[in-house]
């Protein structure tokens, strides 16, 4: 069988696209998909998305054929909230938030075969067909049922927009969904909440009758036991997974409603019920196989193969029973010959601190906020994946994170790497000039013998967790090779075998930078930026595929490390690969975390408005600006521009936002946006962002809008201002100047000191724009300024994402 799709034969630019091949293990790899209402959080990344990734990623390091498949949720009344929430349409809440939830998972060197999203025509077309197939079979039924119905928004009220006291005994949670007790997990009907309210006006709503389909979940049991039964232990099962799914059978399986009265999903083909969409239950888990059908047209290669395809499962313990129950018995009722899930691995709960995380409170770190610590990449994924709730809830704190960096990687893994490079990059005088030594006689050398004894079986046992998908066990067998190599170099003191004892300083030499390799190998799965730098550093090729394969031998060469590494190899240059997280660093992000994203949004506003505040105390002394600036009175007549000198306030910067943006219809690299800077009606404005932003980013953005430059025609649309952006040295990054979130639209910003009325239109003649703009930059803090002056709101200050000492224009 080929392995290529008809697309990259055909020459798709993307990587050739893999499908199950005869004779190989083929293994479809699928996380929960992330909800796409919100930023995701720590527990949400080390609940789904990381721990496939790991997974999937140890598969290719073994040699199968192996693809790993992921997108946002997009349809349900979540997003229709949120929609509401921010005052703009479903499709743009899912725009801006796939971007959001790509961006992070990107920076977290998550490595999907494709990130999708189930907005789609594919997922309507997928799940349409399987709705029309269990049709077909009979397994859907017609019901009323009870809803909750608001009459001051005149809607059926959908799960999500209701809340209220959770009817569950002993629970009494106030802030309960219609669909799910978040307190203590038990899943619900919206009529069985204790007095219920709106979340949209906060009224009581009533009851109302209203048709819904059923899928018959009690007619399928007998096929979806069986499927169970035998999968549970075949597959492997994790325990939770096991409890959860079985606690759902002993309940006794009921009818299940698989359509609901929104606009925002995937229409129901059907006369009677073309005013409804499918339940977002029903259709999220459709969106792997629609997600799979945007990867390859042949999908069904993948997904109708369980003779040789095997379906591995991520997710968190509250969306067990969907995959488990609900999806099997859907696919189980269309009759044809689906690959259902082999094996799923369940984690626990992350909590945080003192509590949960929580992705609507926005209590605990989330993806963003990782990659604004400054923490690398693999700090943060070897701490979640050490951590990984995988039998019970565990805790992230800040000092364990610091405790696993310093003691763990720091002193045990990064130290003994550097250790071994460094003895081996010295001069040939105290070292061996960066090239690996010859090591004749090594299976001889007791010391090494045993330590490749112990490798060896290390190895083993690593192969043997992560096939159990027992990845947090995989991650400390991998770690342990780490500090035997480092007891081989104390029990061997090649320091002083180097001076009495060459011939074994090099076995132990050669030895041990074959661990580093190893450990390269091993890690690579958890850390890949770890293994990207460890083979800079022994100067292996970037693209070097570090394989673990048993076709290749590399399990039985484990058990020879000195042989992993050929003589006479020169090595690259050794640098530290871990830095110390000082008691300060660690109080500081205590400090900078604690409470909701909200608090924190306010306190940061606050400082930044404390700043603003202290800097317009301090008087100005700038070049052509004196100490005290004498305040013209309102009844004194302004001056014509020409005689006005050339400063800052001679420019109109107002807080914007941007309620509309499209590519422009003449010109690929520019956009059109429709700005509001407060005058009632908005600016057209044209702006060369689109290599830079994604489109999604410019939608509902607040910006910096210069708003009275002369206006310019651009590619047949006039441009009736300008979008400040901050370049780098070489233009190849840009960002936007973002004013804080709670910035007024329409304030003119300020730059203390320069007073006055901005000219009506900056006249070109007299150069005005041109001799400000180049004091415009960006500071080591990332704040827009004009010299040291920086751009300022009445909440606080403007500042940019990451570019610092960049261009302003």
């Amino acid at each position: 069988m080929s392995n290529l799709s008809a697309a990259a034969a055909a020459g798709d630019d993307r990587k050739p696209i893999k499908l199950p091949i005869s004779g190989k293990r083929n293994v479809l790899i699928t996380s929960a998909l992330p909800y796409v209402n919100n930023v995701p959080h720590l527990g949400n990344i080390i609940g789904c998305v990381l721990s496939a990734d790991v997974f999937a990623r140890y598969c290719r390091l073994r040699g199968y054929n192996a693809i790993y498949v992921c997108g946002t949720d997009e349809y349900g009344t979540a997003t229709e909230t949120k929609a509401l929430e921010e005052n703009c349409t479903p499709k743009e809440i899912c725009d801006k938030y796939h971007a959001i939830h790509k961006k992070v998972y990107e920076w977290f060197d998550i490595k999907f075969d494709e990130f999708g999203r189930t907005s789609t025509p594919q997922q309507t077309e997928v799940c349409q067909a399987i709705f029309t197939k269990l049709m077909e079979n009979n397994w859907l039924s017609e019901n009323t049922m009870q809803q909750l119905y608001c009459d001051t928004c005149k809607r059926f009220l959908a799960d999500r927009l209701v809340e209220g006291s959770c009817p569950t005994q002993g629970c009494n949670y106030d802030s309960a969904r219609g669909d799910q007790c978040e307190k203590c997990g038990k899943l619900l009907n919206p009529t069985e909440l204790i007095d219920p309210k709106c979340k949209v006006c906060q009224n009581t709503p009533r009851i109302r009758d209203t048709d819904h389909l059923f899928l018959e979940l009690p007619l399928l049991k007998d096929k979806l036991v069986e499927y169970i039964n035998n999968m549970s232990v075949a597959g492997g099962w994790t325990q939770n997974a096991i409890q959860a799914t079985n606690a759902w059978l002993k309940e006794g399986l009921r009818q299940r409603c698989i359509t609901r009265d929104l606009k925002w999903g995937v229409p129901v083909p059907h006369e009677k019920y073309k005013d409804k969409v499918f339940y977002v239950w029903f259709d999220a888990p459709i969106g792997y196989v629609s997600i799979t059908s945007c990867y390859t047209a042949e999908w069904e290669k993948w997904w109708k193969n369980p003779e040789n395809v095997e379906l591995y499962q991520f997710m968190g313990k509250d969306n067990v029973p969907f995959h488990t129950v609900m999806f099997p018995s859907t696919l189980l009722g269309t009759g044809e010959n689906w690959t259902l899930m082999k094996t799923i691995s369940v984690t626990e709960y992350l909590n945080y601190e003192a509590g949960k995380f929580s992705k609507s409170k926005g209590i605990g770190v989330f993806g963003n906020d990782a990659k604004d610590t400054n923490i690398p990449v693999e700090v943060w994924r070897y701490y979640l994946l050490t951590n990984r709730p995988e039998v019970s809830d565990t805790l992230f704190t800040w000092a364990d994170l610091q405790a696993k960096l310093n003691g763990e990687l720091l002193n045990n893994l990064g130290n003994f790497v550097n250790r071994v490079l460094s003895f081996i990059a010295k001069d040939q005088a105290s070292g061996y000039g960066s090239i690996i030594p010859d090591a004749p006689g090594a299976e001889s050398h007791l010391l090494t013998k045993n330590l490749g004894d112990k490798v060896g079986s290390c190895v083993e046992q690593y192969i043997e967790a992560m096939e159990k998908v027992k990845l947090k066990q995989g991650l400390k067998l991998a770690m342990s090779i780490s500090g035997e190599g480092n007891a081989y170099l104390q029990e061997s003191q090649f320091w002083k075998l180097y001076k009495e004892d060459k011939a074994s300083c090099s076995i132990v030499l050669r030895t041990a930078a074959g661990l580093v390799y190893l450990l390269a190998c091993l890690l690579e799965p958890f850390m890949p930026s770890f293994s990207a730098e460890v083979l800079k550093q022994l100067n292996m090729p970037l693209e070097t595929q570090v394989t673990l394969t048993d076709e290749k031998g590399d399990i039985e060469r484990s058990k020879r490390p000195w042989e992993l590494l050929p003589a006479g190899h020169k090595i690259g240059t050794p640098a530290p690969l871990f830095k110390e997280l000082s008691d300060k660093d660690v109080e500081s992000f205590r400090q900078k975390f604690a409470g909701s994203q909200a608090d924190r949004i306010v306190k940061a506003e606050a400082e930044a408005k404390q700043i603003t505040e202290q800097l317009k105390k301090a008087k100005v002394s700038d070049g052509n600006v004196k100490k005290e600036r004498t305040k013209k009175s309102a009844s004194e007549n302004k001056p014509k521009a020409a005689e006005q000198e050339i400063s800052i306030s001679r420019l109109d910067i107002r807080v914007g936002l941007i309620t509309k943006v499209q590519k422009h219809p003449d010109a690929d690299s520019l956009y059109v946006e429709e700005i509001d800077v407060g005058e009632g009606q908005p600016r057209t404005v044209v702006s060369g962002l689109v290599k830079f932003i994604p489109l999604e980013e410019m939608q509902n953005r607040k910006v910096c809008v210069l708003c009275n430059l002369k206006p310019a025609t651009m590619r047949g649309i006039k441009s009736h201002a300008m979008v400040l952006a901050v370049s780098n040295a070489d233009h190849s990054k840009v960002e936007l100047v973002d004013p804080p979130q709670s910035a007024p639209v329409g304030e003119r910003l300020t730059f203390s000191g320069f007073e006055g009325d901005p000219d009506d239109v900056l006249n070109p003649k007299k150069k005005v724009w041109e001799t400000i703009q180049p004091d415009l930059h960006t500071n080591k803090e990332l704040i827009a300024c004009y010299k040291d002056l920086p751009f300022t709101t009445s909440v606080g200050v403007c500042k940019v994402s990451s570019i610092s000492d960049g261009s302003i224009r």
